[in-house]
């Protein structure tokens, strides 16, 4: 029977901004995971994905399946075997958040456009995973329905109604009942819909005869929602679309507490240590101290960008970005209060969108307030670091934040918490320790109390690391850049014993 195009009445106008909470079982909290460091995806090196082509799936011949062969080593790649428990005012490591934030940060900024999505699951976990990477992020824009009856309830359904452009089966049946029950799913299915497969068999057979009938992609356990996420956005990929660089949002717990400094100096680490490119975005447009710490006047700046966001271009955002150093450029704040800065959250989202494109990495510093512009930007960034001091009102407001980017982006790594300013003689404090398990996190960063080296380098328009590159606090944030980044400095070029003797007159 041909299908009766009309309404989908699947298309529950699933919101997938809806929330789902994490749950404690998942795959990559298992003690076999964070014991291995590996990653569960065993399809990471697949050829690309093939549209689903009924005809050819209907015309394939099923020979015979050998046994079951194993398609790789389901481990990738290891953890940083360096990471290591540091002493007191050391940087902390913290595996598990690596993880999840290496997971993550494989497939980048990708997103979906609006299509439906509907998912057939076999088993109940199979549909909590579903659920809970249709909550995504890089999923906001599709509508999603999660049914159970897996393949049969499939080809079932779309007897007499539409497919979308996407359709995710599960089969928990033998390799020949799978392949009997796609090709009845084929003769129903539209011209132009994608099918991906989840199924229990780990068979290079399996997989290669259903990628012959033109799957998109077939999936075996473990599965995680990124896992899932990951999947379906591949899928959609523009390769002529514009590069996208990381984006590392820094937001203090309250104000005072050094955000500012350590965005900066971190900037400047990636830059100067690592050797990548990296733009400095200061959206402190009344009190931004970017300026100061670099050195740098511009006569322009975010806030020109800001009230122009659709004129800006490459060749204009070139102009208005200073030039701190060779890889670093800035976008300054004109810290100024000639004027009320009333800008819209979407000119905020369409510039740090637009900047995103000029380098690898865009460091962006918050101002201390709270509206729908920082909301957007701590939920959409890919790092968030949270700053703050060993205090009452610090451990409050960090939580406050923790807890509403852990309910909006479930599937991504928790934010990144610096302690700073620890130590202070006379000051009672909340001990390290106690603060990170009050926040269920493990810092990943404790700075000591260091006003002379701070305030010589505010002083001086200079980052840490112009000023002492052996304290602790350069070596701290040096660290932190480098988990950041997810990228080892350049080796050395060792000097000739004999260079010197050789130098030209």
């Amino acid at each position: 029977m041909k299908p009766q195009h009309g309404a989908d009445p699947f298309d529950m106008q699933f919101d997938a901004d809806d929330e789902f909470a994490p749950q404690p079982d998942e795959a990559w909290r298992t003690a076999a995971n964070l014991t291995s460091g590996r990653s569960p995806d065993p399809f990471a090196d697949f050829p690309p994905a093939q549209e689903f082509d009924a005809g050819r799936a209907r015309d394939a011949d099923w020979g015979d399946i050998p046994s079951a062969a194993s398609l790789r080593d389901l481990d990738g790649d290891p953890l940083a075997d360096d990471l290591h428990q540091p002493p007191r005012y050391e940087p902390i490591s913290n595996p598990v958040h690596d993880m999840i934030a290496d997971a993550e940060a494989a497939f980048g900024e990708a997103t979906l456009p609006r299509i439906t999505i509907h998912v057939f699951c076999a088993l109940p976990e199979t549909a909590d995973l579903a659920e809970r990477a249709a909550a995504d992020r890089r999923m906001e824009r599709a509508a999603v329905v999660v049914r159970m009856g897996g393949l049969a309830a499939a080809c079932e359904i779309y007897q007499n109604q539409p497919t979308p452009s996407l359709v995710m089966v599960e089969s928990i049946d033998p390799a020949p009942q799978l392949i009997a029950q796609l090709d009845k799913l084929a003769e129903v299915c539209d011209p132009g819909t994608k099918v991906v497969v989840v199924g229990a068999a780990n068979d290079i057979a399996l997989y290669r005869e259903l990628m012959r009938r033109g799957v998109s992609e077939y999936l075996v356990p473990p599965l995680t929602p990124l896992a899932m996420v990951r999947t379906v956005t591949s899928l959609y990929a523009d390769p002529s679309a514009p590069f996208v660089g990381r984006q590392i949002a820094f937001c203090g717990a309250k104000g005072g507490v050094g955000a500012s400094t350590i965005a900066h100096n971190v900037a400047h680490s990636i830059t100067e240590r690592l050797q990548t490119g990296a733009v400095l975005v200061d959206l402190d447009l009344a009190f931004g101290t970017a300026g100061l710490d670099f050195n740098q006047d511009p006569l322009q700046g975010v806030a020109d960008a800001l009230s122009q966001p659709d004129r800006l271009d490459q060749v204009l955002m070139d102009r208005m970005m200073a030039r701190c150093s060779e890889r670093l450029s800035l976008f300054a704040a004109p810290a100024t209060l000639d004027q009320d800065y009333e800008i819209g959250a979407e000119a905020y989202e369409e510039v740090t969108q637009k900047i995103r494109s000029a380098a690898p990495f865009v460091v962006l510093d918050l101002p201390h307030l709270w509206s729908a512009w920082t909301r957007k930007i701590l939920l959409s960034s890919d790092d968030l670091v949270i700053v703050a001091t060993p205090d009452l009102a610090s451990l409050r407001n960090a939580k406050n934040m923790v807890d509403l980017v852990r309910r909006a982006r479930p599937n991504d790594a928790p934010p990144r918490l610096v302690l700073n300013q620890v130590g202070v003689p006379g000051r009672p404090e909340i001990p390290v320790k106690d603060f990170g398990e009050a926040l269920g996190l493990t810092p990943s960063l404790s700075l000591p109390w260091d006003p002379k080296l701070f305030g010589q380098a505010a002083n001086n328009g200079q980052m840490l690391s112009e000023v002492n590159a052996k304290s602790r606090a350069t070596e701290g944030l040096n660290f932190l850049a480098q988990q950041i980044a997810r990228r080892d400095p350049p080796p050395q070029q060792k000097s000739s014993l004999f260079a010197g003797l050789f130098k030209r007159k």
